[in-house]
């Protein structure tokens, strides 16, 4: 382990003594930061630093420094805060001087109090992200980076043994300081708050997280506080985020890897008691509206904790398999490495994925051309190198779809079934809207950060209307496919958040839902018992393989291509004497669409460039699959 765990279990410590060193001289900030910097550089450093997806909030020390990997899903107002402070001895009049970076409370002892009219007080500015973890984050990478983490935890003093069994959402009525810490703010008064740090005074009341709910009672907003997570099922811990420096390089749904201070003072909500007992005494109508923003935007720290960043960074993927950055020096030899070895990765996935599509081989070769498809560009508002994939063909109403589902879940890092029903497309919120009363986003499904796989089941849609929502929600996934953006709802008006989603929609027929290519499924073999066949496909892959398969489907996808003078001559060529050929059949988009299967093809042979041999493949596989569309429309006339 990295020597001195005191930046570990202290961080805050460390600031002190260059604030200590430094006084209010700008430049201590600047230390801080590259302290923490160097500090993870060291070997391993990283992985000794406790993560808040994997270590149950009530296992973390309050203030001490945490990492959270997560994606941004709503930004609240920037907020003022001290940057420095002075408190007085009221005996004494001793006068000290402290900082109010990484901090929701204001520290002074029992004798001391802010002076609010000191001089030497400086006002600074903070963004708060409202973050959750990665939605739809694969069982795979959560437990690679479990097995990853090094950091040794234990409860806190206040943990009690059937703790270990609730998930983060049971936290909510907990806890988290050990009882002699919360003597000590037993009896803090909340007097206000100056630039968003809260200071203590002479105990006046101390109110209860119960209290609490009976304010809510009163105002009608005693319903349990929403996590705001895009996709049902999730869990997991929220986190307001505070951000010091640079918050403008970031943007609602990145994902983002945080180092930073952890905040769980139960004085926050002592204090979030104090200002709704405050606002009852307004305008019964301005009172619910300005406590439901309180309860949104200052939840209980045991439920939603803080983070105070001290170090953040965008993330390109979430694969824990691959260096974070690909694009860095030390990265290069990982993947030239790996890509020497890729021929025998691809022909082992294409006989794997040949498996899972039941002996199908040439819904294999396009299934792997989706998988590692992006949106490398837009030109205008076209979006370039979305490939959404239609596999039509497939078993109505059977269980094929959820276990082909399955062995997606287990390549990719991030994805989600979307069982298309009618009462699923009628009662789901699919698109993010603002809630202007609570001052939030409230999350939808499309809610999606780059790259993830969004399997769309339209197997399961039987006849029946689908009211207004639901056509919206159609609408919405329409949108999401054909122009890889989602309108959010800000009710005056609409915001366009472009997205890099993949698509996969699995229908008997064709299906209702636009797409780029459409792949009739042919079985080759008919299994029993589709559940064992799928199962024992899996347990037949040997684990060192089936990552080999991981790493192949993320890296790809980060490859530059181009494609030669020479070669783009002759695909013109090629593409005229098409024409002349079979002028009915061979458009402007039919080439675009032979491109982006050629582009893909070369990718994931590990070839950066387009050659004559992967030009005649593309058009190979087009031919075949456009024959097998031609065949199916000859047996059953409605398909096409």
């Amino acid at each position: 382990m990295p020597c001195g765990e005191d930046w570990l279990s202290h961080p805050l410590g460390i600031v002190q003594g260059f604030f200590a060193q430094n006084g209010v001289n700008s430049d201590w900030e600047k230390k801080v930061i590259e302290y923490f910097k160097e500090k993870l550089k060291e070997n391993n450093a990283p992985k000794w630093v406790p993560s808040l997806n994997e270590v149950p909030l009530h296992y973390l020390k309050p203030n001490s420094f945490v990492k959270f990997r997560c994606m941004i899903q709503d930004m609240f107002d920037p907020e003022f805060y001290m940057g420095v402070y002075e408190t007085v001895n009221r005996n004494t009049k001793a006068r000290v001087l402290h900082f109010g970076k990484y901090r929701d409370v204001a520290e002074c002892g029992p004798q001391q109090e802010v002076d609010l009219n000191s001089p030497r007080t400086t006002t600074l500015e903070r963004q708060t992200f409202y973050c959750v973890p990665v939605p739809g984050e694969s069982t795979w990478v959560k437990e690679a980076y479990v097995n990853a983490n090094q950091a040794r935890v234990s409860p806190s003093t206040s943990y009690t043994p059937s703790r270990h069994k609730r998930s983060y959402e049971d936290d909510e009525d907990m806890d988290l300081q050990p009882s002699k810490q919360k003597d000590q703010h037993a009896g803090a008064r909340q007097a206000g708050s100056v630039g968003g740090l809260q200071w203590c005074g002479e105990p006046k009341r101390l109110e209860t997280e119960a209290s609490t709910g009976q304010q809510l009672n009163f105002l009608n907003l005693s319903s349990p506080f929403d996590l705001n997570f895009p996709l049902p099922g999730e869990k997991g811990p929220a986190c307001l985020v505070k951000v010091y420096e640079d918050w403008d390089c970031f943007k609602v749904n990145d994902v983002l890897e945080l180092y930073g201070v952890l905040s769980v003072d139960p004085v926050l909500s002592i204090l979030n008691n104090d200002e709704r007992d405050a606002s009852s005494l307004l305008d019964p109508m301005e009172c619910a509206d300005a406590a439901e923003e309180q309860r949104v935007h200052s939840p209980p720290a045991s439920l939603v904790p803080r983070i105070h960043v001290v170090l953040a960074q965008k993330l390109q993927h979430i694969n824990p398999l691959l260096p974070a950055c690909l694009n860095k020096e030390e990265s290069k030899t990982f993947v030239s490495g790996f890509m020497s070895e890729l021929s025998p990765v691809r022909a082992e996935l294409l006989g794997f994925l040949t498996h899972a599509l039941l002996g199908d081989s040439l819904a294999a070769e396009y299934l792997i051309l989706h998988l590692i498809s992006t949106v490398y560009t837009r030109r205008d508002v076209l979006p370039l190198g979305k490939f959404t994939v239609n596999l039509s063909g497939c078993p109505r109403n059977s269980t094929f779809t959820e276990h082909l589902y399955r062995i997606i879940q287990h390549l990719v890092p991030a994805s989600f079934r979307l069982q298309m029903t009618i009462e699923n497309m009628n009662r789901l919120k699919f698109i993010p809207h603002k809630d202007y009363t609570a001052n939030r986003l409230v999350s939808g499904l499309l809610q999606l950060p780059s790259n993830t796989s969004l399997v769309v089941d339209e197997t399961l849609l039987e006849q029946g209307q689908l009211d207004t929502p639901g056509v919206h929600n159609v609408t919405a996934l329409s949108n999401l496919i054909t122009w890889q953006k989602v309108d959010y709802d800000f009710s005056y008006h609409q915001m366009e958040f472009p997205c890099n989603i993949n698509v996969f929609i699995t229908s008997e027929g064709r299906s209702l839902l636009p797409a780029d290519c459409q792949i009739h499924l042919q079985p080759q073999l008919t299994p029993p018992n589709m559940e064992e066949y799928m199962d024992s496909l899996l347990s037949a892959v040997l684990p060192s393989v089936l990552n080999k398969f991981r790493i192949y489907l993320t890296l790809l996808r980060f490859l530059d291509y181009s494609i030669s003078d020479e070669i783009t001559k002759a695909v013109e060529e090629d593409f005229v004497e098409m024409r002349k050929n079979d002028p009915q059949s061979i458009t402007a988009d039919d080439l675009h669409q032979l491109l982006i299967v050629a582009r893909f093809l070369s990718l994931s042979a590990g070839q950066t460039t387009l050659s004559r041999e992967r030009w005649l493949r593309a058009k190979q596989l087009e031919s075949l699959r456009r024959t097998r569309l031609q065949q199916q429309k000859c047996v059953n006339g409605n398909e096409l």
